[in-house]
Parts: structure tokens; sequence; C-alpha cells
């Protein structure tokens, strides 16, 4: 098997995002890749444009991915103030590796990253995965309510 590779983005991920770089910052089409890995391993965000993509690459504090020679393999990405609150986001590990503990490494980056090392809370929500966040450390907050309401892109 080849060798997984962890990429540390810059915040906002101008590499990814703009140039589509990936691992030692080599062209090879990264925001094509990232659709792929959402459209065929992550049910909740499939059918995004590659403009969203590049919009949400934008606006996070912390971009991660995992890299399998040129296929990307893993994503998550935080967003945070800095102080009180962040937010992971779009964890995803191709099903086809999933139980090797690649996405305990991506929330590992995630959680190490300086950004959120003075956070006074870290939010998660997921919709089938939480034994696996549980195993990680989240605890299920029950003296909060998620409350949802629809956006403009709700289809």
């Amino acid at each position: 098997m080849n060798c997984i590779r962890l990429v540390k983005h810059a915040t906002g991920a101008p590499g990814l995002r703009l140039l589509g770089l990936g691992p030692r910052l080599l062209p090879c089409r990264g925001v094509l890749k990232l659709k792929y890995l959402f459209d065929q391993h992550a049910f909740w965000a499939q059918g995004r444009s590659h403009r969203e993509i590049r919009k949400l690459l934008a606006k996070s504090t912390i971009v991660i991915s995992l890299w399998r020679g040129k296929r990307m393999v893993g994503f998550g990405r935080a967003t945070s103030d800095g102080i009180y609150r962040a937010v992971l986001w779009d964890i995803v590990v191709a099903d086809d590796l999933q139980g090797m503990g690649l996405g305990s490494q991506v929330v590992e980056a995630l959680l190490k990253a300086p950004a959120l090392q003075r956070v006074e809370k870290i939010y998660l929500m997921t919709t089938n995965s939480a034994d696996f966040y549980l195993q990680l450390g989240f605890q299920n907050c029950n003296s909060q309510n998620l409350l949802v309401i629809n956006g403009a892109n709700t289809k």
C-alpha cells in the first residue's frame, strides 16, 4: 500500500483552492479531487460545485487533507473565532480506507492545530458516526440543543 500523506494547508487553503496543489506542493487538480471525494464518500456533501468548494475552503480556519499518491483519500476542516468556539466540518475518509485510523488522524490534526489551542469549546455535528467521535473524546451535549433553519442554499 502506498504511503498516506497528511497535508496541513494554510488558512483558507490557497494552494489547494486556487492552484489545486496537493502533497509536496505539486499541482494535482485538488479541488476536483475533493469534489470527487465528497461525491463518492460523503452522502451529506454530494453535488457541491467547484465554486462552492473553493468558497468553503477560503472561509476555513484549518484545512487538512490525506493523500495516497495523487488520490485524495481524506479531508476535514474547521472554522473558529480562535477564542470561544470552533466547529469541525466535512470530515470524510474514502470508504475503502476506513477502519485504518485515517479519520482519527484528520480529527487529531484539526484539534492540534494552533488556531484551536485556546478555544473554549469545539463543536461537531454528525448524522451517523457518533460512536467514532465518542472514541476520540467528544461527548454528547445534553445541555444544549441543535437548532437548524434552512438557508438560501437549501435544495
